[in-house]
Formats: structure tokens, C-alpha cells, sequence
């Protein structure tokens, strides 16, 4: 088998390490196309109007002056064109990528393009809390987890979002198949700064106020020790919405 994997922490992230041990128990070829530089937040974009930059670091890892979603396309369409991956992993980001974050992940948005391009494809995130980031907990579940749902196969359109919680790997309390959760406050605030000259200027901040996470999401699941797993689909119409407006333009 072959694996491609790709984070949006950037090449010299300690989850991408993680990741590729990860790929490497499960796979002959493992090869690494990642950010050059820190990519959080980016979603599913894509750079049109820059060039991709493509360095060599060393053999089958290479690094993209670009976005986690140029990363795959040039893993899929330029390193690995003659001999495409079997598989596409994206992570192990730093942080869950739960409930809202989802849409503004670069972690999520390497799975989402490998889905896209026809590949099945996985992203992984760690829980952390504080200075502990957990590493241990995903490296030591994620293979076994992954060599499942490979073998159970992916519906069209469909990637698989795993989450795991911020505790060592005997911590665990086991496996939730989980729907995306919602937040129940808003979570971003605009904070204010002046620069030496007084100037005014802006950064986004995130607040991480409580709430009840609702049952049988990710969210619950993280909360109580457990792995999360979320398949999502790229398919974002609204089945719902679809009947609610045929009245007015059906």
C-alpha cells in the first residue's frame, strides 16, 4: 500500500512526524507532502494567484510553498502521478477539529481533496490540554482504527474525521461513531492592540466558553475519553432545505 500524507502545521510539525510513523506501520510507501509553513485556518483554499514553490527535503518528503489543498494536488498530480497513493491522511493537527472548526481546517481540507480527487482519505487530530499535547494517544490508536475503516471501505463522496481525546492512550474510553456538533456561544472575538507608533491593529481571538455538547457528536465524545469518529460528506446540500424552498422555486 501506498500512503500519502500531508497536516496543515507545516513539514516540521511534530503531529506530521507522528503521522508518518503511523502511515509507516501500515504501508510500504510513505510519502510526505506538507506546508512549508504553518497553514491553520485555511480551509479548502487554493493558491491562484501565487505559484506553488516545491522543495525536496529529503527522499519522498517534500514541502509546498502553499496550502494543505496544493499539497495534495501536487502530491496526486506531480510526486505521485506514475504511481498514485492507495490512501490519503492528513494530521495529526495539533488541536480536535470538531463542531464549527471542521469548516476553517486545513487538517480537514487535505482529506476533503483527496476525496475530491477519487482517493480515500482520513484526517486526524489530537486533543491537547495545556502544554501536553498527547502525541502518544493518537500514535498508539490511530493504526488500528484506520486499518478498519480502510477494510469496511468509503461511500462516494465520504471522508472520515477522527478525533482523539487529550489523555495517554490507556486513558481511553473507547470508540464513538459521532455526527458533527455545534457550540452553543460564539467563539471568535475581534481583540484590539496598538503597535509602537499607536496605531491600531487586530487579532482574532477565540474564547472557549462552556457549554453542553450535544448527544452522540464529536464534541461528547472528546469530553468523555473517547475517539471520534465523524464521516463527513462533500455533498453540502441540504435535503431539508431543498423541500423548505419548493414553494417558492420549485
Amino acid at each position: 500500500m501506498r500512503i500519502l500524507i500531508t497536516n496543515d502545521d507545516g513539514i516540521h510539525a511534530p503531529g506530521l512526524a507522528v503521522l508518518e510513523r503511523i502511515a509507516k506501520s501500515l504501508a510500504d510507501e510513505v510519502v510526505v507532502v506538507a506546508p512549508e509553513s504553518d497553514q491553520s485556518g485555511v480551509a479548502h483554499s487554493l493558491s491562484l494567484s501565487d505559484p506553488l514553490r516545491l522543495r525536496k527535503v529529503s527522499d519522498n518528503h517534500f514541502a509546498v510553498k502553499g496550502t494543505p489543498t496544493d499539497c495534495i494536488i501536487m502530491g496526486v498530480r506531480k510526486i505521485m502521478l506514475d504511481n498514485p497513493p492507495d490512501l490519503i491522511l492528513s494530521g495529526v493537527n495539533r488541536g480536535q477539529n470538531v463542531a464549527e472548526d471542521v469548516t476553517y481546517s486545513g487538517t480537514i481540507a487535505g482529506a476533503m481533496e483527496g476525496t475530491l480527487l477519487g482517493f480515500p482519505s482520513i484526517a486526524l487530530s489530537q486533543c491537547y490540554a495545556g502544554e501536553n499535547s498527547f502525541w502518544d494517544c493518537a500514535e498508539a490508536h490511530a493504526a488500528g482504527l484506520i486499518e478498519k475503516i480502510v477494510a469496511r471501505g468509503f461511500p462516494p463522496g465520504v471522508l472520515v474525521n477522527l478525533n482523539f481525546p487529550a489523555c495517554p492512550p490507556d486513558e481511553v474510553q473507547g470508540v464513538s461513531l459521532t455526527r458533527q456538533g455545534r457550540r452553543e456561544q460564539e467563539l471568535m472575538k475581534i481583540e484590539g492592540r496598538r503597535d509602537g507608533r499607536g496605531n491600531p491593529y487586530y487579532w482574532i481571538a477565540f474564547e472557549r466558553p462552556s457549554f453542553v455538547a450535544g448527544e452522540g457528536t464529536d464534541l461528547e465524545a472528546v469530553a468523555q475519553n473517547r475517539i471520534s469518529v465523524t464521516p463527513l460528506q462533500l455533498d453540502l446540500t441540504d435535503e431539508p432545505g431543498l423541500a423548505h424552498f419548493a414553494s417558492v422555486f420549485g
